[in-house]
């Protein structure tokens, strides 16, 4: 703090000890604790549903931003999700009943081919034996019966394999995908979700920053809300005094307009002066020091406080 108001609230310190006030008796003002709603993303403001000086309660709608580039994302991976859900389920799934079909249709003619190659070997053999050909053309009936035997085989693979799905990790990798997809949509929701904000929490709008039509850049507030649980008093005692306050002490506040008393409970006391001469601490001019202290009256109280507004502050168990 500057030294200008450090001399400001001596003054009112001494002002306050020359005017015949009770000894518990602080010159103070009220405070309070803004509540400002952004918006964590960019945007041209669209709609603003509430009004400076209205009361709002939590949960109600408060303004949106723009959408079309956050919904056309979301839709892109709402897509994204579908294709990997599709190939997913196609890997887990056999093949189609007509390519089942086809393999089945290929083992036929195999085990014919190799019907007919068996049936050539037996004749050549007979031919052979009775010395009516060469032993060579016998070899090339064995090697034809090897061949046919051997796509039999090939193509009783093929139909074991059509009945099963992908390999364990073509599924894993499919899943992985699934779930990136997953991931990508919820935060493209989360970001359309985001580009429209509700109050939250109950209390009064004390001020709209940007109007309909404005961008709002990234995290800048569009309204200020004032609760009334965030209203409190702050009002500065000599370094003399600070001993006998604590965190919880009852003090009386009094204003202008108050037709009573407000009680408050000491919320904050400060650690550090919030002015001090350019002096040593000396016995001379410790008694320049002042240190903050706040105050929190119940919240249907201080509804009846407006910031800014001049306080007297008394010690509840003092002198009353």
């Amino acid at each position: 703090m500057n030294a200008s108001r450090g001399l400001a609230l001596s003054s009112l310190l001494l002002l306050a000890a020359c005017s015949g006030k009770p000894a518990d008796y602080f010159p103070g003002y009220a405070e309070a604790d803004y509540v400002r709603v952004a918006a964590p993303i960019a945007g041209t403001l669209t709609h603003l549903q509430v009004q400076r000086g209205e009361q709002v309660r939590q949960g109600a709608p408060a303004f949106a931003l723009e959408q079309q580039s956050e919904r056309a994302a979301r839709e892109q991976a709402q897509f994204q999700v579908q294709r990997a859900q599709a190939q997913l389920a196609d890997l887990e799934k056999g093949r189609r009943p007509d390519e089942v079909a086809a393999v089945r249709a290929q083992l036929a003619q195999a085990q014919a081919a190799l019907q007919l190659s068996n049936a050539n070997l037996q004749r050549q053999q007979k031919l052979v034996a009775d010395h009516f050909i060469s032993a060579a053309t016998l070899d090339a009936a064995r090697t034809a019966v090897a061949h046919d035997r051997g796509q039999v085989s090939e193509l009783r693979a093929q139909l074991r394999l059509t009945r099963l799905g992908a390999r364990r990790d073509q599924v894993e990798g499919a899943k992985k995908d699934l779930q990136a997809a997953q991931a990508q949509l919820a935060q493209a929701e989360w970001r359309v979700d985001q580009k429209t904000q509700r109050i939250p929490v109950a209390g009064e709008v004390d001020d709209v920053l940007y109007r309909p039509g404005e961008f709002v850049p990234a995290g800048s507030p569009v309204i200020s809300l004032l609760p009334p649980q965030n209203i409190k008093a702050r009002f500065f005692v000599p370094e003399a005094l600070l001993g006998k306050l604590r965190l919880g002490q009852p003090v009386r506040l009094q204003c202008d307009g108050c037709r009573a008393p407000i009680a408050a409970h000491v919320s904050f006391i400060a650690t550090a002066p919030e002015y001090t001469s350019p002096l040593i601490y000396s016995r001379e001019n410790r008694a320049s020091l002042v240190f903050m202290i706040e105050a929190k009256p119940a919240p249907q109280d201080a509804a009846l406080l407006h910031p800014g507004q001049p306080l007297e502050v008394h010690l509840a168990d003092a002198g009353s």
